[in-house]
């Protein structure tokens, strides 16, 4: 399966890589495309502390499952975003774990929420530089999300800059319908206006792999006694008329807090990918020392910000914590992780992901 995962790592990943190394970065196009009809979801992380990484990979290769890692534009855009990571220095953090830990099962690295707000030419020209980086850094899957905009602006914005991620044949999603952080209302996203926006998407010659959207999950830690509320209905709903358009799966937001068991039901409702960011920051901040994590708060207080942007302000010293700490934080993250794939039904993703790939030849 190795040598088989080895040959499908992109061209320009095997550059960076070297042709000796047996890591196995692979465009998210053939992970996405090959396991559209299997029940399970692609657990993709969004590690704003690196120290989480190679927990998750130990849990990924014991279990044979396919993974992916990612950052969304203000997570780690051009100037490092609110963890410090551009892209570079997000991707290398991954490859450099990859090889100390001798990791060697297949996983995706994903530009997620590269967000553009509005049709402006500035705006635009934004997305455009971060996804250049990214592909130039050696992500293999992005997420256009012009979600904030009107449907007809999204279409022509996201046909704008699929065409960087169509001509690399790398993976993409694209996004319909928003989750909103905990707190909030959402706005159940529309079968009707799916389908018209795939349909749009389509006759521009853009056919996405995934779309998220909204079906009632929050992103951010739940507050306590508030009730988790998927639309599960709503969900197959989007998921058949997606799938008409050409669509693999749709993408899971929010998943912190969610109970393992409601998890594993959303694989049968066509959600492919589940986004999971604020478990793993909590993971490294409850293994980070005491005194850092004093600081953090007390910087997060006076400055009247969430503890999550103090991650780049203090990325030297989280970067450089005791080793103790590092291996409690790898713990922690391992047993979270390994209960997770475990519930998105991952477990032997990777070599299912192997066959499919040699019966068909290509995804």
């Amino acid at each position: 399966m190795n040598k088989l995962m080895r040959e499908r790592v992109p061209s320009r990943i095997r550059e960076k890589l070297g042709k000796h190394s047996e890591v196995t970065l692979l465009s998210g196009r053939d992970v996405f495309a090959a396991l559209r009809n299997e029940k399970l979801i692609i657990m993709a992380c969004n590690a704003r502390i690196k120290h989480v990484i190679p927990g998750i990979m130990q849990a990924a290769e014991e279990l044979d499952a396919v993974v992916a890692f990612e950052l969304t534009k203000t997570e780690g855009g051009l100037d490092g975003g609110y963890t410090g990571q551009t892209p570079e220095i997000f991707i290398n953090a991954i490859i450099e774990c990859a090889e100390r830990c001798k990791f060697t099962r297949p996983f995706v690295v994903h530009g997620d929420h590269i967000t553009v707000k509005n049709t402006s030419a500035e705006e635009l020209e934004e997305a455009e530089k971060l996804l250049r980086a990214q592909i130039a850094a050696g992500f293999t899957s992005f997420a256009i999300d012009a979600s904030f905009n009107p449907l007809q602006d999204n279409i022509n914005i996201v046909d704008t800059l699929a065409a960087h991620v169509i001509a690399e044949g790398y993976g993409l999603e694209v996004e319909f319908g928003k989750s909103k952080p905990v707190g909030s209302e959402s706005t159940i996203t529309s079968v009707a206006e799916v389908k018209e926006f795939l349909q749009g998407l389509a006759a521009r010659g853009v056919k996405p792999l995934l779309l998220a959207m909204d079906n009632g999950s929050k992103s951010g830690n739940y507050i306590d006694g508030q009730k988790i509320n998927i639309d599960l209905a709503r969900t197959m709903e989007i998921y058949h008329t997606a799938r008409a358009s050409g669509v693999a799966g749709l993408v899971q937001n929010g998943i912190t807090g969610t109970p393992p068991q409601i998890v594993g039901k959303l694989a049968d409702y066509g959600i492919r990918k589940g986004n999971i960011g604020t478990l793993w920051q909590n993971i490294a901040h409850a293994g980070l020392p005491l005194e850092l994590m004093d600081t953090m708060r007390q910087w997060s207080r006076k400055n009247r910000q969430d503890i999550k942007f103090a991650t780049g302000v203090f990325k030297d010293d989280i970067d450089s914590i005791p080793e103790e700490n590092v291996i409690q934080i790898h713990e922690m993250a391992y047993r979270e992780a390994k209960e997770l794939l475990t519930a998105f039904r991952a477990r032997g993703s990777a070599a299912r992901l192997a066959a499919l790939l040699e019966e068909t030849g290509c995804a």
